[in-house]
């Protein structure tokens, strides 16, 4: 999935961050599509880093006004990224996206604490069905209505729309947060061979293809998005009020990675 020159060269970066900006990284992933299992051949990578600032630097006054982001330029088709823990923390309170495809990702270039295991233990209590639902339908919609309806579409834009509506589909049947990895929400699929049939050749064209181009419509997978995005027009996701014990575990979470880390 990796290989190792590249895993040395993610691991060189994440040190120099350590050392420019004096923080140490708590969790470092892989996310988008070689996370997500279709990756093309010259997809770029893209790891994701969760990092923790020595403990005077939160207890300031202006800790609103500092910068909780470590941001490079992507340099030889490497993307890297990284959020402050109490960025990501507050983030995942609000059961954001990219922090619970970060915590799941099936390819973990570091962990360097508890944290990666706290926040996964913490998961099924904090993450909220219901923002899951209306992320992923607005998601779906929002790029079927962008690239989907010419005659001719983007082939690779067909993965940005099924990717959130089989989320939509498992957080329905199992009500619990949707894996990253594409192959696990294709069990959402069970009775439409046709369906899944069409989906493998699109994935096995995307990994074996540079650049998809435009091509026309691909039947039974624009049949089916239309068919869900009408029927999620329907789809009330459940309520969930909110859950006032979940800071509370949020914050023991944030001050146990401050111990341990820089003890």
């Amino acid at each position: 999935m990796i290989d190792d020159a590249t895993r040395r060269e993610v691991h060189a970066r994440l040190r120099r961050a350590e050392t420019e900006h004096q923080v140490k990284v708590l969790l470092a992933v892989e996310s988008g599509s070689r996370a997500w299992g279709f990756a093309s051949p010259n997809s770029d990578y893209d790891a994701r880093f969760i990092y923790v600032n020595p403990p005077d630097w939160y207890l300031s006054v202006g800790l609103e006004e500092k910068r909780d982001v470590i941001e490079y330029p992507i340099v030889d088709e490497m993307d890297i990224n990284g959020w402050d823990l109490r960025k990501a923390l507050r983030l995942f309170w609000r059961s954001n996206p990219g922090f619970v495809e970060w915590v799941q990702s099936p390819i973990v270039y570091e962990k360097n604490s508890s944290f990666h295991r706290r926040a996964l233990a913490l998961l099924p209590t904090v993450y909220s069905v219901e923002r899951g639902m209306y992320h992923y339908r607005s998601m779906a919609k929002t790029n079927f209505r962008g690239y989907l309806q010419a005659d001719q579409v983007p082939l690779k834009k067909y993965f940005y729309v099924l990717r959130p509506l089989l989320s939509v589909r498992w957080l329905e049947r199992y009500q619990r947060p949707a894996p990253i990895e594409f192959q696990r929400l294709l069990e959402t699929i069970d009775k439409e061979p046709g369906l899944r049939s069409a989906i493998n050749d699109l994935i096995g064209l995307k990994q074996a293809t540079p650049e998809l181009g435009l091509s026309p419509q691909i039947a039974p997978i624009q049949a089916f998005i239309e068919r869900e995005l009408d029927r999620l027009e329907l789809v009330e996701p459940p309520k969930q009020e909110p859950r006032p014990e979940v800071e509370p575990l949020l914050s023991e979470l944030f001050r146990a990675v401050l111990r341990e880390t820089w003890a």
